[in-house]
Order: structure tokens, then C-alpha cells, then sequence
């Protein structure tokens, strides 16, 4: 247990704490939907007063516009700033987004998603934004609070980048990012960004890699209208049964992904590395009650952890443009839309993804003799990154987990994608970590429990981790100028 000020200032002010994220999970900050904009906007004015309070200079950023569901918009302002700027003391930038995924009650909530909900009896705190990402932002200004409640000198400057699109795409951020490196993140020397999770439920971890991703529509069109099946079943080529047979040849269901030229391109694997994976404190049976059921691909715990973390993968998502009301309708569509995506490892780069799949997709497709009309769009892109963990700012990371949990964090890369990570590692230089304070529940509702996840139904972040979170995200700062002084 840390016995230090300003973590006993945080275990004896919980309830402030939890007041605090009960507001911000309350503001159903939505970027992904035009109704909710005002809700977003009102999130990042909240955020700025918050930072404000503390004494931080912060700025409101305009990204520009946007068209979503058809209404042209202006984007979310990120929120740029500082808190200190002695030359003497290192600078760590800080990294969030007070954006959320929709949620609503008729997706299998337990409560109301933006009505946030204590369940004393289990300790969880319930809401969409809990953990993603309102609960490690709070667990930030709950630290900075807690220093200065304390009269603890906060030993770095810091430097803040908040936005609001992160769940929609980070619209607009890396022009931000590339601008301020030469400005307010000019003498930055290292990132932290809370946006991720524990692996398991029991060993804290520090991520030092995240999959790249490429996401792709596949159009289909051929008749003028929906046909009737009855009268011209047999009769035309249809291009949901087109879709299909492509989409047949995109990946195995062992997970072997059949566009050529992409495994070719991944690292082989050493005996030293692999055995990193097998150190992991997580189990087969993590997974297992994460999925809700026994489907693994394989039954190595280190070869499910490389298909998740070392591998790409390449996932089909869904069809737009198909029947999928209940009952039975026998139409044939005009015109059919797929997506998959595929997530990027290191040497993989999304425009040579991009060339692949096309002229993959397109000799398949000549292959097949259809009359109708195909097209591939790579609809987004993210390149992955990785970062060295020899370095102050994870040695930083791990000795206040190590303080706060009595554990030393696993090593780990993450599934999926966070572009703007790229972005910070690219622009300024330096070295970025990804410093998680909390851990996904694994149960399912199969065995009792809520569906968790941060972008799933009843989201939840565990008291326990709210609070101890926050004393890591404090004592980290706290281990910085010794960490770098011995580099």
C-alpha cells in the first residue's frame, strides 16, 4: 500500500471523486452522432473548467467542420494547455479524449448508459465513459488535485491533449499535433496516454505497442431495383451471392488471412520473444470468459496472445443493404455493401494494404464471371506503432505500479488501434507509453455477470481501480525525475 500525502488525500476523498466522474459520465458526450454534438461541446467546456480549476492554462482549439448524418458541423475542440513550465523539470504530455461510443437502454443495459450508477454492494461505478476514457482523465485532475490538496510539489511540467473524436476517427487531431510540436508540446520529452486496459483482471501492465488497422467497404451493384427472387432468382447475378464468394476469400476460420503478400511481410518469430508472451499473467480462461464461450482458435495461451497482440487479423463486420428484419422476405438487393478490416502489425503500412486487398478482390472477382459492378474502398487507415520499453518513462510507470499494486506489470502490445499514438511518437520525437490504470472485466452475461468492455453494454470501472489508479497516475509523476536521472 503507497503511504504517501497525497494518496491518503485520495483514499479519504472518494466520495469527491466519484462525484467527480459521476458528472462527467452524465454528459452523454456522443461524437459519433449530430444530435448529441451539443453534448460533446458542453463535455469539453465541463473538462476545461475542471483543469482550469487547478490552475492550468488551457486552450479551446477549433478542428474545423465536419458533415455527419448529413448536417455539416463543427468538430469537437480539443483542449491544448500546461501546468508548469520550469525549465529545470521534465515534460510529460498527457493524452485523452472526453468522447464516448453511443449506448442506450435498449442495447441491454442494466441502468440508463448516461445516468451513472454506484453499485455499493459490488463497488463498480456504471456508465458509458467510465473507463473509456472519463475515468482515467478524472483519475488525472483527481491526482493534480490531490498533489496540490497536499502541498506536494508535482515534480514535471505537464502538458494536456484532450480531444473529442477519438471515437469517431480523431477528425482533425494530427494536424493539431504536427502544428503544436513546434509550439505547445515543443519542449515535451515523453507521452503517457490512458486509453487502455489491463490484459487479465489480476497484474497491472504497461503497453508499449498497438495494431495498425485498415478498413474497407466492398460495393456491389448490378440490377436497377430489388428484385423479386421468384421471378428473377437464376435469372441475373446477384450480389449478395457475389459478396459472399468474395468474402469466402478473405480469411480462414482458423484465422489465416488469404491476401497474399500481407503474412509475408510479418516478422519471424524468435524463441526470446515468444517466451514474452508466455510470461503474460493471463490465462486461457481469461479469454474464455471474456468471449463467453470456449472458441479460441487455439489452445496456447502464447499463440492466442500473439493472434491478439503480434499477428494481423482480418475481421468481416457486417453488410449493408441485405434484408435483416425477422420473418422471411425474398428479395434480391440491387446493391450490397461488406466491410472488413484488417489490423496492421509492424511492416505493415496501410497504403501497401490497400494495394494488396484491391487487386486481390479484383482478380477474385474477374474470376467469378459476374456482370455486376465492383468496388473497393480502403475507408480509413492507421499505421501500428511500437515503442522501446528501455526507456525513464516506462521504468517511471512500472516502479509505481509496483508501489501502489505490489506487482510488476507485464510487458504488453495491444489488439487494437489507436492512430493518434503514431501521431505523438512521429511528431514530437518522443517516447510514448500507454499507461493503463484499469482493467476490462472479463464475465459475461453467460455466467451471471454484466457484459462489460468499453465500447459494450453496462460499462463499469471497478472502484478499487478508480482509486488506485489514480495514486499510480500521481506516484508515476512523482517517479519521473529520478527515472530519467538515471538514464
Amino acid at each position: 500500500m503507497l503511504d504517501a500525502p497525497f494518496a491518503k488525500w485520495i483514499d479519504e476523498h472518494q466520495d469527491e471523486l466519484i462525484a467527480r466522474l459521476k458528472e462527467a459520465v452524465e454528459i452523454p458526450s456522443v461524437s459519433g452522432d449530430a444530435s448529441y454534438r451539443p453534448h460533446v461541446v458542453r463535455m469539453g467546456e465541463w473538462l476545461r473548467a475542471e483543469l482550469e480549476k487547478l490552475g492550468a492554462e488551457i486552450r479551446s482549439v477549433p478542428l474545423g467542420k465536419q458533415v455527419l448524418d448529413g448536417q455539416e458541423l463543427d468538430l469537437p475542440p480539443a483542449l491544448v494547455g500546461s501546468l508548469g513550465k520550469d525549465p529545470k523539470k521534465k515534460t510529460v504530455l498527457v493524452y485523452g479524449h472526453y468522447d464516448v461510443q453511443p449506448a442506450s437502454l435498449s442495447d441491454g443495459w442494466k441502468h440508463e448508459p448516461f445516468q451513472f450508477t454506484h453499485d455499493k454492494e459490488t463497488r463498480r461505478l456504471y456508465g458509458r465513459g467510465s473507463t473509456d476514457d472519463k475515468g482515467p482523465i478524472m483519475g488525472w485532475i483527481n491526482a493534480i488535485q490531490a498533489f496540490q490538496e497536499t502541498k506536494t510539489e508535482i515534480p514535471v511540467n505537464l502538458r494536456f491533449c484532450f480531444e473529442g473524436m477519438e471515437e469517431s476517427g480523431s477528425e482533425g487531431l494530427e494536424e493539431l499535433v504536427i502544428k503544436e510540436a513546434k509550439g505547445e508540446f515543443a519542449d515535451v520529452d515523453a507521452v503517457c496516454i490512458s486509453d487502455n486496459y489491463w490484459l487479465g483482471t489480476t497484474t497491472p501492465c504497461l503497453t508499449y505497442g498497438l495494431r495498425g488497422l485498415s478498413y474497407f467497404s466492398v460495393s456491389i451493384s448490378g440490377p436497377a431495383a430489388d428484385l423479386h427472387s421468384g421471378v428473377f432468382g437464376n435469372v441475373v447475378h446477384e450480389p449478395m451471392t457475389d459478396l459472399f464468394a468474395l468474402f469466402s476469400k478473405l480469411v480462414t476460420p482458423q484465422g489465416k488471412i488469404l491476401v497474399p503478400g500481407i503474412n509475408e511481410k510479418v516478422a519471424p518469430l524468435t524463441d526470446d520473444e515468444r517466451k514474452l508472451y508466455e510470461d503474460i499473467d493471463v490465462t486461457l480462461g481469461d479469454f474464455e470468459q471474456a468471449i463467453g464461450a470456449k472458441v479460441t482458435i487455439s489452445e496456447d495461451k502464447a499463440e492466442v496472445l500473439m493472434g491478439r497482440m503480434r499477428y494481423p487479423s482480418l475481421s468481416i463486420h457486417g453488410v449493408e443493404g441485405a434484408f435483416s428484419g425477422q420473418g422471411a422476405k425474398t428479395v434480391i438487393p440491387a446493391a450490397i455493401k461488406g466491410k472488413f478490416s484488417i489490423r496492421l502489425v509492424p511492416d505493415l503500412d496501410p497504403d501497401e494494404v490497400n494495394e494488396l486487398v484491391q487487386k486481390y478482390l479484383k482478380a477474385e472477382f474477374a474470376k467469378l464471371g459476374s456482370k455486376n459492378t465492383l468496388k473497393v474502398e480502403m475507408l480509413s487507415g492507421g499505421k501500428p506503432w511500437v515503442a522501446s520499453i528501455d526507456h525513464w518513462n516506462f521504468r517511471a510507470a512500472k516502479d509505481a505500479i509496483e508501489k501502489v499494486y505490489g506487482k510488476t506489470p507485464s510487458y504488453t502490445r495491444e489488439g487494437g488501434s489507436i492512430p493518434i499514438t503514431l501521431t505523438f511518437a512521429e511528431a514530437l520525437g518522443k517516447n510514448v507509453m500507454l499507461l493503463p490504470s484499469a482493467y476490462r472485466y472479463f464475465p459475461s452475461n453467460r455466467v451471471g455477470r454484466g457484459d462489460d468492455g468499453a465500447h459494450s453494454t453496462n460499462e463499469k470501472l471497478d472502484l478499487a481501480n478508480y482509486i488506485e489508479g489514480t495514486k499510480t497516475l500521481g506516484q508515476y509523476l512523482l517517479n519521473v525525475p529520478a527515472a530519467a536521472a538515471s538514464a
